[in-house]
């Protein structure tokens, strides 16, 4: 595992994203990469082609709460205000998300590289050509170089079958978090599904904090996490001092009325809708 001692510690919540953004102070965290369970995924419930998540073994199981496209404006908004100035953050989503997703990330003051694919390698569902990759968006707060430049802007991984619905495979954001981060730097999640991206980030000798609002989920990546070796702190206030008293912390700690406002938060789940991860 990479990363200086103590990285991998990790910080998980249950909350609707945007309200557990809102309660982060700003220029916290080092890297976002989440995929949020995007309004075009409606559509395919419509004809029967999108995974259920199952909460019981009953037939009448629960659809995950998509998050609509109307909140992408006050959730990139809030992405932009937690992000360290010179970070990167990526976006999952399918082709059609993409063409709302980019203005919106633009507009709250992100630079846009590019789209990355990440190739499924077998064929998936569809109508109108078969599903075989989905779209990852490449925003920029400030400017920050990659650290291997020689990396492709498509990625392979097989997608994951048999898991929690979308999941993506850690391969894929484990390759994101090595190119726009340095060991013992925070990464996070708010939509974090079972956890991919925690697995990859504490495997990288990263720290990860982590949101969802499905009590199932968090249950799930805690888990994991557990599992690959991570140990877990009580509050996001403590994760953030812990990596900015490290070799590679930084100036500005939090101030104690801010890690109050947090620790606020934690102690109560929120149950609105619309802020479900899919992973």
């Amino acid at each position: 595992m990479d990363g200086p001692a103590g990285s991998q510690k990790f910080h998980l919540a249950q909350h609707d994203a945007v309200a557990w953004l809102r309660a982060l102070p700003s220029e916290s965290v080092d890297l976002v990469v989440t995929d949020p369970p995007y309004e075009s995924l409606e559509k395919h419930r419509a004809i029967g082609t999108t995974t259920r998540l199952k909460h019981s073994k009953s037939s009448s199981n629960d659809w995950f709460a998509i998050f609509p496209n109307a909140r992408f404006p006050e959730l990139f908004a809030e992405l932009h205000r937690v992000l360290r100035r010179n970070t990167h953050f990526y976006l999952f989503c399918d082709p059609e998300t993409m063409f709302v997703a980019k203005p919106a990330g633009e507009q709250a003051g992100f630079k846009f590289w590019k789209p990355l694919i990440w190739n499924k390698v077998r064929i998936g569902m569809g109508y109108h050509y078969r599903a075989r990759y989905e779209c990852i968006l490449f925003f920029e707060k400030g400017k920050r170089k990659l650290n291997d430049l020689g990396i492709a802007d498509i990625i392979e991984a097989p997608r994951i079958s048999g898991g929690y619905p979308a999941e993506k495979p850690a391969k894929v954001s484990e390759v994101l978090i090595r190119q726009s981060t340095e060991p013992g730097l925070l990464v996070i999640d708010p939509f974090m599904g079972s956890g991919s991206v925690g697995v990859a980030a504490l495997t990288s000798g990263r720290r990860f904090a982590g949101n969802d609002l499905c009590k199932e989920a968090v249950d799930a990546t805690r888990a994991r996490l557990c599992e690959a070796g991570g140990s877990e702190v009580g509050s996001f206030a403590a994760l953030v001092e812990e990596a900015e008293a490290g070799e590679h912390g930084r100036a500005g700690r939090m101030r104690p009325s801010e890690q109050l406002g947090l620790s606020g938060l934690e102690d109560r789940p929120d149950t609105a809708e619309g802020a479900s991860g899919a992973r």
